[in-house]
């Protein structure tokens, strides 16, 4: 085999989640010997010369002489990580004729340990689509990424344990199995606590019900002790389902974190994250140099419970707004700009006022008007606006907390979030939404359909109370939600009538100065 002095070879680099094509461009020259990197590389590039070097030394191959300029196009982009070290590496060899496969059907990633090994790397999923995307029909990967590379049909993957291992695969001393992945995505409700834990507050229950089976936003308020957390942790147990497109998106975002857990190649469990209230704006949304995503995103099909809500700098709160309506949050940056998905279902948890007892009957509170209005006013009303159910969660009295009477588990409230979801499925199929909260303005006319009682009820409310245009379609939502629990094609007079009472406890708290 005649030596090559110049070859090209396919690696994939991700951006945000997102990921793109690379050609890495290998040319050998007479001349005195140098290594170069071109193409925007950063410092952990411009490092891989010498793990390149030592790597293939201690491979028992040969470093080739001269002088080598390798180029990562396109070349007016900036490349970061060491994901380029193996298709570096496999082009000096391929390059200097030491191995016989050209690779052009092909990409490559990983970084290289100056023994030989080949290291893991964060992002291998959304890599991997890129990568079926563009017609590549093999992508050599670390051992250690194969099993979450090859949940994806439509491309061979093989686990690279070693360069020695890729060599003898490639000159077909021994071969590798391609590695492919079954996705499981039946999610482990037993993991999390059960509602059937839960004694009383049937209130609070259907209207968390209500809200797994549609993705509402959810504001929990009530004296201290009266279960809200202790609601707002169950949750996770009814969610309903991951899809499979679902279970895609989210292991994207843990993927290019390197957050996947453990042995876990796809997330079926939806997220449920619960950062402390004194958490940043950055830590909400995301942030840095180059942005990583934040807690509303790493929340994407999942929940993102805000205990204490008032507690959390409001300029934060206030963040969450245009996410939790777009669904999507953009970071911008001096280095570019990127996008990434948060459909997000928030719930906030809070007191009433400071000492907790504003509202309540069995506690006088200790409070002056002035201090709970100065409490209640650090959730501002546009955010307000955008939780769809306000559920008041009263203390319990004694005969409740000592009623032995079993309370519905999480398994069977999970089963009717399931079918409603599953109607939701089924009637947006080709809208590109999956869940009634989801659901823009033309989608509510077409599929919000009520009857002439809900109507009247409706507009009479409407013209009570003075809801805003958000709250109105937000009430439409959760009607269609209640609807599809009661296996219902059209909203009716009692669907509305359930969906308004999550509309009222603004109207008991923020418009009521007064404790007395």
């Amino acid at each position: 085999m005649i030596p090559l002095m110049f070859t090209k070879l396919k690696s994939i680099a991700t951006y945000g989640i997102d990921s793109y094509e690379i050609d890495v461009e290998i040319d050998i020259s007479n001349g005195m010997g140098s290594f170069d990197i071109v193409g925007l590389p950063d410092t952990a590039i411009k490092e891989s010369r010498d793990r390149v070097r030592a790597a293939i030394k201690n491979s028992g191959f040969y470093f080739p002489h001269g002088k080598i300029v390798i180029n990562l196009a396109p070349s007016d982009l900036q490349k970061t990580g060491a994901f380029y070290d193996f298709p570096i590496l496999a082009g000096l060899l391929l390059a200097s004729g030491q191995i016989e496969d050209e690779l052009t059907d092909a990409a490559l990633v990983g970084q290289v340990a100056l023994n030989g090994m080949v290291r893991p790397v964060h992002g291998i999923l959304p890599m991997t689509l890129t990568a079926k995307q563009n017609g590549i029909r093999r992508l050599f990967v670390p051992a250690d990424n194969a099993a979450e590379a090859g949940i994806i049909d439509g491309i061979e993957v093989y686990g690279i344990a070693s360069i020695n291992d890729f060599v003898n695969h490639l000159n077909g001393t021994n071969p590798i199995a391609p590695t492919t992945t079954q996705a499981d995505l039946t999610a482990d409700a037993q993991d999390y606590p059960d509602f059937a834990d839960v004694k009383g507050q049937y209130t609070a229950k259907r209207a968390l019900e209500i809200a797994a089976a549609g993705g509402h936003n959810v504001l929990l308020i009530g004296p201290p002790g009266s279960g809200k957390s202790m609601l707002a942790k169950r949750l996770p147990s009814i969610l309903p389902d991951m899809s499979f497109e679902e279970a895609i998106e989210t292991t994207k975002i843990y993927s290019v974190l390197g957050e996947l857990p453990t042995g876990k190649s796809l997330i079926t469990t939806r997220p449920f994250r619960r950062p402390h209230h004194t958490v940043s704006g950055a830590g909400l949304s995301g942030g840095g140099s180059i942005p990583k995503p934040g807690e509303i995103s790493r929340a994407h099909n999942g929940v993102l419970f805000l205990d204490e809500l008032p507690e959390f700098q409001k300029s934060a709160m206030e963040i969450l707004r245009q996410p939790i309506e777009d669904r999507e949050i953009t970071i911008s940056r001096a280095k570019g700009a990127l996008t990434y998905p948060c459909s997000t279902m928030i719930i906030g948890a809070m007191n009433p006022c400071p000492c907790g007892y504003f509202g309540s009957t069995i506690r006088k509170c200790t409070c002056s008007p002035q201090t709970v209005t100065k409490y209640l006013s650090r959730i501002s009303g546009p955010l307000l606006d955008r939780l769809d159910l306000h559920v008041d969660v009263p203390a319990l009295d004694y005969q409740s907390m000592s009623d032995n009477t079993p309370s519905e588990c999480s398994a069977d409230i999970r089963k009717r979030v399931n079918v409603a979801r599953k109607l939701q499925q089924e009637r947006y199929k080709g809208e590109g939404i999956s869940c009634n909260a989801q659901l823009t303005p033309k989608m509510i006319r077409k599929y919000c359909v009520l009857t002439d009682d809900a109507k009247q009820l409706l507009q009479a409310i409407f013209d009570q109370i003075g809801l805003s245009g958000r709250a109105y379609d937000r009430i439409l939502k959760v009607a269609r939600s209640i609807a599809d629990l009661g296996n219902c094609e059209n909203i009716e007079r009692r669907h509305i009538g359930e969906a308004i009472g999550y509309r009222s406890l603004d109207r008991k708290y923020w418009q009521n100065g007064s404790n007395e």
